[in-house]
């Protein structure tokens, strides 16, 4: 059952949160803040200009500021024109100053909140990523962070700015008529009533158009992945009819979203609609009486719209930080998952690891009720080669994956050199560990950085030696751009084979002590395969390494066999130690292995 957080807590939360992303800006925000200063000084002398030419120009009251009873006329009216230029000048270049520090503030804090959600994305564990669409993921990471900008620069910043303003404006009407003032300022308790009743339904509706965007994500992110399978089954139609629904519920969701905002919005401008006319009427029987003066009603209008402007942007602006609280709770909600993966605190040093692991009643599931390993024991002494066999789904792949700690037993440990790996830090203990995974993962960078991912300051000659221990040098430099080739997304300008290859070549320029390979030469041909492991076992000499094998040839090659079946080693030997038994993988050689010996002995 979700536990509930009580809204004030959720307020302090997010303040928190905001206060806590704004810190390293503080400076460049209080510069900002200054900035608000000289804008309102400008957006306060914008009436005065319109004031002087109607009082003093046309209606021909004397002026008394700045010797202004000696002035033409003539004089006054280029004085006030040019004034009302110069003063939207200052506060158009005000503007843009403003605008710029702000948003450069804003993006920076994206910046930070991206990265630190990509970081702690990156250091959750496997099972995490398992129960995840990495669509969701992607729209948090490119999407809901924006929400910190929204908040601060365009959210509590424009508030800071209205309130700036109102002050300013307030006073300066009380000056010029109290009861305007007041009858102006009427309006806001009915307009803040409409923002608390409004914000929570905003809220809930931004909520659910930002789940139902990034579905839209994952259900792209999926289809993109799959489109092999997707256009050999023929299924297009298929997925575009579950793409069109999900596309309809978003538009739909957006759209409650809006209608939603501009209702409030509709209601927010009546209320001050009703509050001018007021102000309007009032101020026309005060000019009517003679209390008030035509220039003086003018720049009191045009104060009052300047008056409900900031109350206007206060108000939208709260709905608009109602959406982006969504976004950020989202955001908080994968940094508040902690790692399930606790850290440990010994640095793993190379100089000092032999290579003896041991499997201590170890007991493993990707979910806590199905397990999929029961209770393993084993011991591999160092530079000890283990082939791992047995029939799909018997545990292999998830056996190999507990040594770099993608996932920690439910029960049991597993030591290395006698000590929990779970004492290792993650970083140093794979460091130590070279692998090659099914399926062969390519990145989409250039074939030297690819085989290059493990060690990227290993040098030209370095990445070469690796790939003709792979047997991939001679395919690479018949490339267009030889090692300065870029590959295609998941490597699809490589065959599976050249695929494979790559990653190969990129564990052996890894050169750690402790090699796991998952079937390394499953989609090369045999004499492709016999030159590939030619080069391996160099590698693999000195080295601890666990081979999940699917041919004889690797399997021969092996110190030790495990048989695995149900999650559980059922026997464990050399080659002929293990036929001779006639037991599991007897059985298994005659079923699985013995097909691939008969054409050897046909050619002999």
């Amino acid at each position: 059952m979700p536990v509930l957080t009580p809204p004030s807590l959720r307020c302090v939360s997010l303040r928190r949160q905001v206060i806590a992303a704004l810190w390293p800006y503080r400076v460049a925000f209080l510069v900002a803040l200054v900035q608000v200063g000289f804008i309102a000084a400008a957006e306060l002398l914008k009436p005065w200009p319109l004031k002087v030419i109607i009082d003093h120009v046309l209606g021909g009251q004397p002026l008394s500021w700045f010797g202004g009873s000696d002035w033409s006329r003539e004089l006054l009216l280029l004085v006030a024109c040019s004034g009302l230029v110069v003063i939207y000048l200052v506060l158009g270049a005000l503007n843009v100053w403003n605008n710029y520090t702000t948003i450069r503030i804003g993006q920076s804090m994206v910046n930070d909140l991206r990265g630190t959600l990509y970081d702690h994305l990156q250091r959750l564990s496997l099972a995490f990523h398992n129960r995840r669409h990495v669509g969701d993921l992607l729209y948090r990471v490119t999407a809901d962070t924006y929400a910190i900008q929204t908040l601060t620069m365009n959210g509590v910043f424009p508030i800071l700015t209205s309130l700036v303003l109102l002050v300013g404006m307030t006073i300066v009407m009380l000056r010029l008529d109290w009861v305007l003032t007041l009858l102006a300022l009427a309006v806001c308790p009915v307009l803040f009533g409409t923002i608390t009743a409004m914000s929570g339904r905003i809220n809930a509706a931004a909520t659910v158009a930002r789940e139902r965007e990034s579905a839209i994500y994952s259900l792209v992110q999926r289809t993109m992945a799959a489109i092999r399978v997707i256009q050999a089954f023929t299924k297009e139609e298929e997925e575009q009819r579950r793409f069109l629904s999900a596309s309809r519920a978003s538009l739909a969701a957006n759209l409650r979203l809006y209608v939603l905002q501009t209702c409030y919005a509709g209601i927010v401008n009546v209320v001050i609609a009703i509050g001018t006319a007021a102000v309007v009427w009032v101020g026309a029987r005060h000019v009517m009486s003679g209390t008030l003066s035509v220039g003086e009603l003018v720049v009191f209008t045009a104060y009052l719209a300047s008056l409900y402007g900031p109350i206007n942007t206060i108000s939208q602006t709260l709905g608009l930080i109602e959406g982006a609280k969504a976004g950020l709770a989202r955001v908080h909600e994968i940094l508040a998952v902690e790692r399930d993966l606790p850290e440990g605190q010994r640095v793993l040093e190379r100089a000092h690891l032999r290579g003896e692991i041991t499997f201590e009643q170890v007991t493993f599931g990707y979910t806590p009720d199905r397990p999929v390993l029961h209770t393993v024991n084993l011991r591999v002494a160092p530079g000890q080669t283990v082939a791992i066999v047995g029939p799909t789904g018997a545990g292999k792949s998830t056996l190999v994956s507990l040594l770099p700690r993608f996932y920690d037993p439910q029960a049991g440990r597993i030591l290395l050199d006698g000590t929990d790996l779970r004492e290792f830090t993650l970083a140093s203990l794979r460091r130590q560990i070279a692998m090659v995974l099914q399926p062969p993962l390519v990145f989409p960078l250039s074939i030297k950085e690819n085989i290059a991912y493990g060690r990227p300051a290993a040098s030209m000659e370095a990445i070469e030696q690796a790939a003709r221990l792979a047997r991939i040098h001679e395919t690479i430099m018949r490339l267009p751009h030889g090692y300065d080739t870029v590959v295609g997304e998941q490597g699809a300008t490589l065959s599976e084979g050249e695929r494979q290859r790559l990653t190969i070549a990129r564990a052996i320029l890894r050169d750690a002590p402790i090699l796991i390979l998952d079937e390394p030469t499953s989609s090369v041909d045999a004499e492709t395969e016999a030159l590939i492991m030619e080069g391996l076992e160099q590698l693999m000499a000195g080295r601890t390494t666990f081979i999940i094998a699917h041919r004889l040839s690797t399997v021969r090659r092996a110190d030790v066999i495990l048989v695995l079946r149900g999650g559980q080693i059922v026997e464990q030997g050399t080659f002929a130690e293990l036929l001779r038994r006639q037991g599991a993988f007897a059985a298994l050689y005659h079923t699985q292995f013995r097909t691939q010996e008969e054409p050897r002995r046909a050619v002999s």
